[in-house]
């Protein structure tokens, strides 16, 4: 049975974002000890740019094992890695261009290949080489970084698109019409099976979105983050006080 998901509240995006550093080091440092790296999918989105300034500092370039790290993404943009809509030049920017990640431990998203769908295939293969499996064959990360659309998506999976019924591959590349351009993606499947999944979410546009995950009943067709429901793995919700302010049930708070 999936247990169900950890949901933290903060004052504001800025408490979410130092609450998300210090899992985010903790979760890494746990996964070296016990097998010597940690693979990590990044996210896309506002949220994440003030995690990833946070890590960069110096107090966390001490802390997080920044040689053991693989990073990938979570979902891509089909553009160039210098366009400023790619989630690769976001984190490069960011964080990777000013922490110790080996260059070849950095795994991109390759969204401005022509052939999309190839890509899409080319990056599960990646994955499946380079990551640990489950029992059941999928790759399994240590840790997933998630964010949540006000239309409740999350990585690049939209309401009422066709990725949201793969069940077999891990990697897909969709035209997404509510975005107006062509997408990559983990599926839910290979989500699903991540040791840690961290949901970043702020602002009041969300709280609607946020309410139907977590509260429901919601079609995952209409609300695509409701398939993430960890096989063997946990979920956290780091959420500020606006992004939870449609909630009706009663969840710790932390950090006011």
């Amino acid at each position: 049975m999936t247990a169900a998901p950890d949901v933290l509240v903060f004052p504001d995006p800025a408490a979410v974002a130092a609450e998300a550093a210090e899992r985010v080091s903790a979760i890494c440092a746990r996964a070296v000890a016990s097998r010597g790296a940690c693979a990590v999918a990044l996210s896309g989105g506002e949220t994440p740019k003030r995690l990833y300034a946070i890590l960069a500092s110096d107090a966390y370039r001490r802390r997080v094992p920044w040689e053991h790290l693989e990073v990938f993404w979570g979902d891509e943009r089909c553009v160039p890695p210098d366009d400023p809509r790619s989630n690769y030049r976001v984190a490069r920017d960011l964080l990777l261009s000013k922490v110790p990640v080996p260059r070849e431990h950095v795994y991109p998203m390759p969204g401005d290949t022509p052939d999309h769908e190839a890509a899409a295939a080319a990056y599960e293969k990646t994955l499946r080489a380079q990551l640990p499996r489950t029992a059941d064959g999928w790759p399994r990360f240590d840790l997933v970084l998630l964010g949540l659309g006000d239309n409740a998506h999350t990585a690049s999976l939209f309401p009422h698109s066709a990725v949201l019924r793969e069940r077999e591959r891990a990697v897909i590349a969709e035209f997404v019409e509510d975005a107006g351009m062509w997408r990559m993606t983990l599926t839910a499947p290979v989500l699903n099976r991540a040791a840690e999944i961290l949901f970043l979410v702020a602002g009041g546009t969300k709280a609607d979105a946020v309410r139907a995950v977590l509260e429901g009943p919601a079609d995952p067709d209409d609300v695509p983050a409701a398939l993430i429901r960890p096989v063997d793995g946990r979920v956290t919700w780091l959420l500020d006080a606006p992004a939870a302010s449609r909630l009706t049930r009663i969840h710790p708070a932390a950090g006011a």
